[in-house]
């Protein structure tokens, strides 16, 4: 052995492929997504500084082709591309400081093997002659030959032909979506122009970048960090209507959902409320598929850089959800208002009322406005008298002895929309779509009432047209003791008294209403009873503005009550801590059941002070009954 060498250590050394052969073909059999190859494709034209891209799908000699075409600087060097695959001169270039060049590894090309069996490249660069590269998939032969056009046109034109059967079903229109979500700001910044030319289905499509439809979150903190840039950019949106938030490398996407990350699955990027994109430049990327990251030092440093605006989307998704909440309180609210009202007119006007509702200034009733529950929900309301009027909208002066505020027989109340009649103009006209149509149906009010024996009852019928407008020409009424032995005042006209019979029993009065050839029928039962029990006091009736409360959630876990209502407040507790409120949640329509009834309950305990529980028991059922066939 030669004096001063060392002797090599057989155990130690340097790694090498085996089998480059082998090597090439996982390299080009990695890709596993041919939207992602052709995206490739277009990559490296907007590398070479490509104008306009066109991307041709179609068929010729019974086999399907696709061909990228542009007009870029071109490719200089064919054989370097073809040996060495993995060293890309791209990588060296953006060593130099050459900016807006987005490939590093060298395999993008050989991902034509999940797209078709056969590759033609042919390209002519600036002040050289054109070129083709021939190459077969399974194959590590190629082919460099002169083309033969009769022009040299300075571009790239990439043919792959024929395509894999599964390329059968690669749409246009699919290319098109993906590459303007895959490519969006690298379109975006280059400002090249692709067009997509399906000769196969006869479309011609454009490429433009992915738009995001939520609201922009402005403000957000800087995610800062020494490794590099990273830009954010996130909106606000419904939740499920969002794709999510995509990680991008330099305007290149790599993840469609960070949340396939581990370290992303929590909020507020699984909320459903935000879409967007985070663009990191210097996370690498795992070379195979371009699609997915190494979790490397670099990824924990972009981690610890989002903290900030992790805490500020989680904030911005906070008051999103209050407003959410806020607006479903509101109209939750109109719909049991809705059903009370028509509930109400069903029942009899002397044995229910509204709640009492608060009023500021003169002529105009306004709802109690929610607190903030501990549970971070709002609850919002408005009352019926929200209107800006005084007077409730309808017939409330045929009937002179009802209170301001208070609804009776079958009158409308202000701001509920059902059957609002139309507000004339300041100068007295109506519009042609205030007139009444033809006569429909008729309403009987109440539908339902109790009546002691020997005792009256008052009634009331209302015609209407198809729109629930009132009907108050040429019509005739006419009523009928239908079942039982009592008596009414008269038997025509809107309204009659019904006086019952000294014993007791179920009485049906039926009403008719005619239209020239129109009839339209109605019916109430009224209960003739020895003993009224259950019957608002006399003097204990709601006074002042009446309608109906705000209502506000409190967070009181382990406690058993389910709402309280404060008059002096006008306001409805509901324990949105009740593992009955929590149950109800789960379904938006079984929620407003739920909170129809706790109003329910609120309504008979205020109109009936002092009865007996089995008689309140009674009426919850009677109110609920009828408020349930209107509670849409």
């Amino acid at each position: 052995m030669a004096r001063g060498t060392k002797k090599s250590d057989p155990n130690q050394g340097r790694l090498r492929i085996g089998n480059q052969w082998n090597a090439i073909r996982i390299i080009a059999l990695s890709q596993n997504n041919p939207l992602k190859a052709i995206a490739e494709f277009v990559e490296n034209s907007i590398d070479a500084r490509a104008r306009t891209i066109s991307i041709i799908r179609g068929k010729s000699k019974g086999e399907q082709y696709l061909k990228v075409v542009d007009d870029g600087e071109g490719i200089a060097d064919f054989r370097y591309v073809a040996t060495h695959i993995g060293d890309s001169i791209k990588r060296l270039l953006k060593e130099k400081g050459e900016e807006g060049i987005q490939g590093e590894f060298g395999i993008g090309l050989m991902s034509f093997w999940t797209v078709g069996e056969e590759l033609v490249l042919t390209s002519c660069p600036a002040g050289g002659s054109a070129q083709r590269l021939h190459m077969m998939k399974d194959s590590p032969d190629f082919v460099i030959r002169p083309s033969r056009e009769l022009f040299d046109t300075p571009g790239t034109t990439l043919h792959i032909q024929p395509l894999l059967q599964g390329m059968k079903n690669l749409s246009g229109e699919k290319i098109q979506s993906y590459l303007a979500s895959e490519l969006r700001d690298r379109i975006s910044r280059s400002g090249v122009a692709i067009r997509i030319i399906d000769r196969t289905a006869r479309k011609d499509l454009v490429v433009e970048p992915r738009q995001f439809h939520g609201q922009l979150l402005h403000g957000l903190p800087e995610a800062r960090t020494p490794r590099g840039e990273v830009y954010v950019e996130c909106y606000l949106t419904d939740p499920g209507s969002g794709a999510g938030v995509a990680l991008q490398k330099q305007g290149t996407r790599v993840l469609p959902d960070i949340t396939r990350a581990d370290a992303f699955r929590r909020p507020p990027w699984t909320s459903g409320y935000v879409e967007g994109i985070i663009d990191a430049s210097f996370v690498q990327l795992t070379p195979g598929t371009r699609d997915g990251v190494v979790y490397d030092d670099a990824f924990d440093s972009l981690l610890d850089a989002l903290a900030p605006v992790e805490a500020a989307i989680s904030e911005a998704i906070a008051e999103h959800r209050r407003a959410e909440e806020d607006e479903a309180s509101r109209a939750m609210l109109r719909r049991i208002t809705r059903a009370l009202k028509e509930a109400f007119a069903m029942l009899p006007a002397e044995e229910y009322g509204w709640l009492s509702s608060r009023t500021e200034g003169r002529g105009r009733g306004k709802g109690a406005t929610a607190g903030n529950g501990a549970d971070g929900t709002d609850g919002e309301g408005a009352n019926p008298n929200d209107a800006g009027t005084t007077d409730p909208v309808g017939d409330a002066a045929t009937d002179g002895d009802a209170p301001e505020g208070v609804f009776r027989d079958g009158d409308i109340a202000p701001g509920v929309e059902v059957g609002e009649e139309p507000q004339r103009d300041p100068n007295g006209q109506r519009a042609f779509f205030e007139f009444p149509g033809p006569l429909y149906r008729v309403e009987l009010r109440p539908t339902a009432a109790r009546v002691g024996v020997g005792r009256e009852c008052r009634l009331r019928a209302v015609p209407r047209d198809r729109s629930r407008r009132t009907v108050d020409s040429d019509v005739t009424i006419s009523w009928t003791v239908e079942q039982g032995s009592g008596r009414l005042s008269g038997d025509q006209g809107e309204f009659v008294s019904y006086r019952a019979p000294e014993e007791p029993e179920l009485a049906i009065i039926s009403v008719r209403a005619r239209q020239g050839q129109v009839e339209c029928d109605a019916r109430a039962t009224i209960t003739v009873t020895a003993e009224l029990g259950g019957s608002r006091p006399a003097g204990t009736g709601i006074v002042g503005r009446q309608g109906l409360p705000g209502y506000t959630y409190r967070y009181a876990p382990g406690e058993l009550w389910r709402s309280r209502y404060n008059q002096d407040e006008s306001l409805i507790t509901v324990n949105s801590g009740h593992a009955d409120f929590v149950f109800a949640s789960r379904q938006s329509a079984t929620k407003l059941r739920y909170v129809s009834r706790l109003f329910a309950k609120e309504i008979v305990l205020a109109n009936f002070p002092g009865v007996p529980r089995e008689d309140l028991l009674e009426r919850m059922i009677e109110l609920e009954l009828y408020m349930d066939s209107f509670l849409r």
